[in-house]
């Protein structure tokens, strides 16, 4: 299963990685193939992984955490370049739980909280006019990157 990959990458196109390409890890199947796609994409023109650390006060403990995002890429679309701030998540760590009778509800509960208030850090991270966030998921790990 595509979750549960670990590893070190090997970048393949070093002028394309703005970091230490020597240090990349996936933590998930899904990021694995995000790298991959990253690297042999042609519109892809600079990216990154967990390069930086954005600060933010999570509302498990009310401390400040740091949060690094999956991605950050430089692509063409539409005859402009445009940047991106990636995270990729299963799709039911980006909607709140449901079943308030599981018996994982309450960490369920806070994990979406966590991840809300990294995501609203991201966007305010991002709000240069030249930056954009997505938060990236798929249904199934055969869906296309396009």
């Amino acid at each position: 299963m595509l979750n549960f990959k670990k590893g070190k990458y090997r970048v393949i196109n070093y002028k394309k990685y703005k970091g230490d390409p020597t240090g990349v890890v996936y933590r998930s199947g899904w990021e694995h193939e995000v790298m991959k796609w990253c690297d042999s994409n042609p519109k892809v023109r600079r990216w990154w992984s967990e390069e930086i650390a954005i600060p933010y006060r999570s509302p498990r403990d009310g401390k400040f955490h740091r949060y690094f995002p999956d991605f950050w890429w430089e692509i063409e679309q539409d005859g402009k370049l445009k940047r991106y701030l990636i995270e990729v998540k299963p799709k039911r760590k980006l909607e709140p739980p449901k079943n308030k009778r599981s018996k994982r509800y309450l960490e369920e509960s806070i994990e979406y909280a966590v991840n809300q208030a990294k995501f609203e850090r991201g966007r305010e991270w991002a709000a240069a006019p030249w930056m954009r966030v997505r938060r990236h998921h798929r249904a199934r790990p055969q869906d296309s990157m396009d």
